[in-house]
């Protein structure tokens, strides 16, 4: 039976690269991806375990069927346990690794289910869920970027993601929102998700907005990121010095469709 999760108090610090510092009654903890800590106050100690902690007791089989599930997500098979062991409020902060910014999200409040990209889920309390959701649509998986695997945020207490850019909430009323693959932090469990086709065949090619675009559908919330990190990363290769084994022409149309088809987008 999961847990009531932990009540946290927390301070965000910066403007383009955020932490989030969690405050721990004595007892409490917080659950976070590895290696997203900043620094820590006396009396915290932290453990790696497979599993979310959002089990009283999952077992070994329980902890290795987590720790498989999020193999999926190509995040690591362990998440880092931080506890207060002490007698007083200590604190513990955590950082996303690209400029960003980071989104308190509390569960209870937004249907308690939100889905996430994968790489999204920075930190939250332990009583919290953090699972596999596989896309039913074939669509959405061969070419909805992320594939068939999103993240599932289940509980009732404070989960953190992060993203990079700026991050723009839109409320939908039985409404469609079509926007690039890439740019979609998550969305509450009532929103539908499918894929389409960007437009016509130049379009698709020449028009520089990808192949395909999400398609979130429904009731409920939608969050946005402005700068993808895989966007980032495209621009800062494209802006490298081009080396001896580039290809000559990469940067022609010609040479930016032989990528496309070669699979390089």
């Amino acid at each position: 039976m999961a847990n009531r999760s932990d009540d946290l108090d927390f301070q965000i610090y910066g403007d383009d690269m955020q932490t989030v510092e969690v405050e721990l009654d004595p007892g409490e903890t917080v659950v976070a991806e590895a290696g997203a800590m900043n620094w820590m106050e006396s009396d915290i100690t932290f453990e790696a375990r497979m599993g979310d902690g959002s089990e009283m007791n999952p077992g070994f089989f329980g902890s290795i069927m987590s720790a498989g599930k999020r193999l999926l997500t190509g995040e690591s098979l362990f998440m880092t346990h931080f506890t207060n062991t002490g007698q007083q409020k200590r604190c513990v902060a955590f950082a996303s690794p690209y400029p960003g910014k980071i989104m308190p999200l509390e569960l209870d409040k937004l249907g308690g289910e939100v889905i996430c990209q994968k790489d999204a889920f920075l930190c939250a309390a332990r009583g919290t869920e953090v699972s596999v959701a596989l896309n039913k649509r074939l669509g959405a998986g061969f070419f909805g970027g992320e594939g068939f695997i999103l993240q599932r945020l289940r509980g009732d207490g404070l989960a953190f993601l992060h993203a990079g850019g700026t991050i723009v909430e839109k409320q939908l009323n039985a409404e469609a929102l079509r926007i690039d693959t890439g740019c979609i932090v998550g969305y509450t469990g009532s929103i539908e998700y499918s894929v389409e086709a960007a437009g016509g065949l130049k379009s698709m090619i020449f028009g520089g907005e990808g192949l395909f675009l999400a398609t979130l559908k429904g009731t409920g919330t939608v969050w946005l990121q402005s700068l993808p990190f895989s966007r980032l990363a495209n621009r800062v290769l494209a802006s490298a010095p081009q080396t001896g084994t580039s290809k000559k022409g990469e940067r022609s149309p010609l040479g930016q469709i032989g990528q496309i088809l070669g699979g390089d987008y």
